[in-house]
């Protein structure tokens, strides 16, 4: 699968602001398109640098983060690799999360029998 790759700045205000929204959205039970699951991830990693946290604890903490009853269908197939590059006063710093939304229990499509 090719991958998709995004630069871009952002206002602070505006980001934490639209990632709070998202927030909401998944504490109203309402699932998130991948865009909204990637903008989760990423206010997720902004935060934990700035929490002067390793790249191991922040791996570990994404998992946490979404599953699959709050996305809808096909996203956790989508991000299946999130590669996050900040670049900060003393340097670039770049974070790689793989599988981040749990499959375990996740069926894209069941099996119809009557074949």
């Amino acid at each position: 699968m090719p991958s998709f790759t995004t630069v871009f700045d952002y206002d602070e205000q505006v980001f934490f602001s639209s990632a709070a929204i998202i927030e909401e959205k998944i504490q109203q039970k309402m699932k998130i398109n991948a865009n909204e699951a990637l903008m989760t991830y990423c206010a997720y990693v902004v935060k934990s640098i700035r929490a002067g946290k390793k790249d191991t604890d922040i791996r570990k903490g994404t998992s946490e983060i979404l599953s699959a009853d709050n996305v809808m269908i096909g996203v956790p197939e989508t991000l299946q690799t999130i590669t996050f590059e900040a670049t900060l006063d003393n340097g670039v710093r770049k974070v790689t999360i793989k599988n981040p939304i749990s499959t375990s229990n996740y069926v894209m499509a069941e099996h119809y029998e009557g074949k």
